[in-house]
């Protein structure tokens, strides 16, 4: 027999972040979420999503032994930004048995169309600036930082439980072997083409991370605006987010787009500290992971440009290939092999573009799936 349980205690939560880490047990391509950052992620005390909307976690047991995972959120401001009248699921995790699946899903159903839902898309951790989608190509190799990895039986649990794709997501990866001189040289000409046009790339100024921050923040709710399911960020939102990722930031890999005082554009990759918390047990810091994340950061062969954003009035200039290049350019000299760029939609023939034009490989796809509740 099945029984979902909704998680209503500390100790509750605990089990739930922790359940994927058996599931994963013997699956070599697994990199375990660090468990304070999860914890804060889904505690409604500490992060600032829930000042103004809402989750519910589930549990599935059975026999006594945890079998699956799911959690269904009430994105207040996104429904109002993109007037539509959903929920979200994410955190779905779950043992290869449909009955499980569909148990966990209706539990999610429910709960938003109690909400006053019509439809449900996922999977979504929280919010799309958390990992978004379900990996559905590209199973060969362990998953770049803060992006989800899952079993490939996990398509058909949610297809057989009514959901049909929205949209897929792409990843692509450039390597030290692939990125052409070709492309470096392109990079040169475009940026003395900018500059003609007053517009010069720099590396974000940590000393003045605050206003630096704040400035970007502009840009990226004008630039993402018209991405599916974006929301804008409120400002304790964005802050949240900029100090947890100014803890791995690198400047050579964020890099700015200004005309004068303005900054038009932005790009961000962080190192890929997956390469560490694939040997991190269960995510937990203390006693010795702590030293292996600190220790292991100048190790790390790879990084990952998670955002990147031009303003809509200087688009097509090239400025997006330029902060990708960029980007890559500067990792080169220091031991970095390879760089994954991800997420673009599949219909931003732009940006796609953009990333094919630095001989960038579609190697990783991610899905989006709906149902109307």
């Amino acid at each position: 027999m099945i029984t979902i349980v909704p998680v209503e205690t500390k100790k509750e939560r605990a089990k739930f972040i922790d359940f994927p880490h058996d599931l994963y047990a013997n699956d070599p391509n697994y990199v375990p979420e660090l468990f304070l950052g999860q914890d804060d992620l889904l505690n409604p005390a500490k992060h600032p999503y829930y000042k103004h909307s809402s989750a519910r976690l589930f549990l599935a047991y059975r026999d006594g032994k945890i079998v699956g995972r799911i959690a269904a959120f009430w994105n207040v401001n996104h429904n109002a930004f993109n007037k539509v009248n959903e929920g979200q699921f994410g955190f779905f995790d779950c043992i290869n048995d449909q009955e499980v699946a569909d148990q966990l899903f209706a539990a999610a159903e429910a709960w938003v169309k109690d909400k006053g839902g019509d439809n449900i898309v996922g999977p979504i951790n929280l919010t799309t600036n958390d990992t978004t989608g379900l990996l559905v190509q590209g199973f060969d190799r362990p998953p770049m930082a803060m992006m989800p990895y899952n079993f490939p039986y996990y398509e058909d649990l949610i297809l057989q439980a009514g959901f049909a794709k929205k949209v897929d997501l792409r990843a692509y990866l450039v390597t030290k072997a692939t990125a052409s001189q070709r492309s470096v040289l392109l990079l040169d000409k475009l940026e003395e083409r900018l500059k003609r046009s007053g517009i010069i790339l720099r590396q974000i100024n940590l000393k003045d991370f605050k206003n630096e921050a704040a400035r970007i923040k502009e840009v990226y709710n004008k630039a993402w605006d018209k991405n599916l399911g974006f929301v804008p960020m409120t400002d304790d939102e964005f802050m949240y987010v900029a100090k947890d990722l100014k803890m791995i930031v690198d400047p050579k890999y964020c890099i700015v787009a200004q005309k004068g005082d303005e900054i038009i554009g932005f790009a961000l990759g962080i190192p890929n500290i997956n390469e560490i918390l694939i040997n991190i047990e269960r995510g937990r810091l203390l006693p010795t992971g702590i030293f292996k994340l600190l220790f292991g950061k100048k190790h790390v062969k790879s990084v990952r440009v998670l955002m990147l954003g031009v303003l809509d009035s200087y688009r097509k200039l090239g400025i997006e290939a330029c902060l990708y290049g960029r980007i890559i350019k500067n990792a080169l000299p220091s031991g970095i092999v390879e760089a994954e760029c991800s997420w673009m939609l599949d219909h931003n023939y732009m940006m796609n573009h953009a990333i094919e034009q630095i001989n960038a490989d579609l190697y990783k796809k991610y899905r989006l799936f709906e149902k109307a509740v």
